[in-house]
This record gives structure tokens, C-alpha cells and sequence, in this order.
């Protein structure tokens, strides 16, 4: 695939990634080499797929650093650097000051006594959905609106239960539909969604067009999404899933101007 996305910000794991924080799993042992290794298909895959790839600067003593998509949310040409709601993940954020900076978008920074985390932050279309939960405080989310009103986005709160983040039971297919684990959240804000097979199938990454990252861990949703004509990019992430982790926060995707993922 030649014509180019965008721009993915990924930050490899570190050394110290198996200390890394569990919250709603119990924790297992992590395999540093597997997750490099898993890490490097993933980056290669958003590369095939017309990404171009930019490296965070590691952030070596956070363990959860390479969960980048904590750290900053996107909107048009704006980066919102978050205030994470681990106290111990606020070191990783200076190195995504700078790659956002390098990649030219102006930023704006949320500041105590807000806490968000970017993986309580889906968009889709022209709404911001944002997880009230453990990670994300009231004030995180009047932050986050103050900053992207002007853009023309509207923010809505969804009220989370037993689960990290928004995005580990919801996320958007290309064509706006939601996938979702309605019993991990207040599902009274979203417009409709549909369940799919397995919960990992509840994390979807829009490629561009009607292609879609998935986990490997996801085969009955893989075939699902097929027979319903959507591409499918499968890789395994096992490693980050013992974290908490998923396929939507190894990565921020910044689509090229007049682009977007699912366009």
C-alpha cells in the first residue's frame, strides 16, 4: 500500500514493561523478548497499511510507557497532552510533548486537578466519547472539552464499571458502527452498537478505508467482520493483553490533513 495515512506515534517497550500496572486482570508473567518482538509485527503492519511510523523517545524507568496512546489525544491539528490518572505514567508525557511538536501539530496541556488518560477518549465523527472512570476525572473531561469546542467537537461523558479504559469496551469501525461490551459500561450515551463474538474483539484500530487492526486473540470476530466486508489486519499482542493493553494503545494515529482513518 503506497498512499500515505498519516502518521503513527508508537514508543517501544521498555525494559521494565513486565512491573507495568494491572488493575481489573490478575497478573501474569510477561515475556520482554515476545513483546518485542510482538511490537515490531505491530508496527510493521500499521507501516504496510500506509502509515508512515514515528518513534516516541523511550521512556525507559515507566514501565507502561509503551502504551503511547495514554499520553495525548489528537483532534485536527491539536494535541491534548493528558494528565494520566497513574501518578507513576505522568513522567512519560515530556516525550510526547516533543514528537507532537516535531510533527508539527500545537498542543495544550490539562492541568491538575484533572486526570484523563487518552484511552478514555474515542472518537467518532464529529463526538468525543470519554470514560468517567478509574483513570479519568470530572475535571479531565471539562479539560478536554474546553479544548475541543473550538474544533466543533462535542464531548460526552460515558460512566465506566469493572474495566480500565473506554476503549477496552468500545470502540468504532470505519463506517461509525460501534463495537461494544455493554456490561462493562453506562451504555445510555452511545447511539447503538453491536456485541461482538469475544471481548477483544471490542478493540478495533481504523486503518483507512474498510481495514481495521484486530488481535489475533479475536478469530471469531476477525471472520465476523469479513462476512460483514470489512478487511481485517491481524496481530498478536498477547504480551500487552497480560497488561490491560490492547491493539487501540500501542499507537496514536494522526491522519494526514484531508484524511482520516476510515476514509
Amino acid at each position: 500500500m503506497t498512499a500515505e495515512r498519516g502518521t503513527a506515534l508508537v514508543r517501544r517497550p521498555g525494559p521494565r514493561l513486565a512491573d507495568g500496572l494491572v488493575t481489573h486482570l490478575d497478573r501474569t508473567p510477561v515475556d520482554l523478548d515476545l513483546a518485542l518482538d510482538q511490537h515490531g509485527r505491530y508496527v510493521a503492519a500499521l507501516a504496510a497499511n500506509g502509515w508512515r511510523v514515528a518513534e516516541v523517545a523511550p521512556a525507559d524507568d515507566c514501565p507502561d510507557a509503551v502504551f503511547v496512546e495514554d499520553t495525548v489525544v489528537v483532534v485536527d491539528d491539536l494535541a491534548v497532552l493528558t494528565r494520566p490518572g497513574a501518578p507513576a505514567r505522568r513522567p512519560e508525557v515530556p516525550g510526547v510533548r516533543e514528537a507532537v511538536a516535531a510533527q508539527g501539530l500545537r498542543s495544550v496541556e490539562l492541568a491538575d486537578p484533572a486526570t484523563l488518560d487518552g484511552g478514555d477518549v474515542l472518537q467518532v465523527g464529529r463526538t468525543v466519547y470519554v470514560g468517567r472512570g478509574g483513570r479519568t476525572n470530572g475535571e479531565g473531561i471539562r479539560q478536554l472539552r474546553a479544548a475541543v469546542a473550538p474544533l466543533g467537537r462535542a464531548v460526552v461523558a460515558v460512566q465506566l464499571k469493572s474495566v480500565l479504559h473506554l476503549k477496552s469496551a468500545v470502540t468504532a469501525l470505519p463506517d461509525g458502527t460501534l463495537l461494544a461490551l455493554p456490561d462493562l459500561l453506562d451504555a445510555g450515551p452511545l447511539p447503538g452498537w453491536r456485541v461482538p463474538p469475544e471481548e477483544p474483539g471490542a478493540h478495533v484500530v481504523p486503518l483507512g478505508g474498510g481495514r481495521v487492526l484486530l488481535a489475533a486473540s479475536a478469530p471469531l470476530t476477525a471472520e465476523w467482520l469479513l462476512d460483514l466486508g470489512f478487511d481485517v489486519v491481524r496481530v498478536d499482542v498477547g504480551e500487552f493483553e497480560k497488561l490491560e493493553g490492547c491493539v487501540t494503545c500501542l499507537s496514536v494515529l494522526i491522519p494526514a490533513a484531508g484524511t482520516n482513518p476510515s476514509g
